[in-house]
Order: structure tokens, then C-alpha cells, then sequence
């Protein structure tokens, strides 16, 4: 009456009911796909872990960008300062507020910045 078919470890009873044989055989296309259903959530969560964590040496590179752009715009501010305390010594009020607010930024950005000797 129920017939069954035995593929490859798996005895598949014809009316739809499985029994399942011996998963463990090596070369069963059944058995890898039960095993890679059973890993998929702990691969899939290692890979959320591993984007949401960030390495030492990432946290380094990271530092590093951080201080060329202050460093950058610490240049961009001298020159700026340089530039407008030239005018405002020719009696430039616009300029002397100019200077006086690059000033300010650079006195914030320079803590940020690691000191080189030279």
C-alpha cells in the first residue's frame, strides 16, 4: 500500500511522511542542505557581529583620517589668519573679525591634534 522510495539515506514514504535515514552520508545533497539550514542563523549572525564590530587596527586607520582632516583644516585656517591679519592691519574691520573667528577655531581644533616634535 504506501510505497517507499530510499534516496540517497532518506526513506520517502509515498504519501508524503519522511523518515529520515542516515543524514550523515557524505555525498547526500539532502544532508548538506539540513546541515546548511542549521548553520544559516550562525553564519548569519557572525557576519551581523563581524559588520558591527570594528577592529583595533580599523579604530587606528580611522584615528588617523581623523587627525589629517583637523590637520588639513588647521592649514586651511592659518592661511586664512595669515591672510586676514594682513588686512586688518591695513584697517580692514571685516577682516579683523575674520581673523578673530579663525583664531577660534584653531585654539578648538589644536587639542585634537597630536604634537610632533620637530
Amino acid at each position: 500500500m504506501l510505497r517507499s522510495i530510499m534516496q540517497c539515506g532518506v526513506l520517502i514514504m509515498r504519501y508524503g511522511g519522511i523518515i529520515l535515514g542516515a543524514l550523515m552520508l557524505s555525498g547526500c545533497g539532502a544532508a548538506s542542505a539540513v546541515v546548511d539550514l542549521a548553520t544559516l542563523p550562525v553564519r548569519g549572525a557572525s557576519k551581523v557581529v563581524d559588520a558591527a564590530t570594528v577592529s583595533q587596527s580599523e579604530r587606528d586607520q580611522q584615528r588617523g583620517q581623523d587627525i589629517r582632516r583637523r590637520e588639513e583644516r588647521l592649514g586651511e585656517l592659518d592661511r586664512e589668519y595669515e591672510k586676514q591679519s594682513r588686512r586688518c592691519a591695513e584697517g580692514n574691520d571685516e577682516a579683523c573679525r575674520k581673523r578673530d573667528a579663525a583664531y577660534a577655531e584653531i585654539r578648538t581644533l589644536l587639542p585634537g591634534v597630536p604634537y610632533e616634535p620637530r
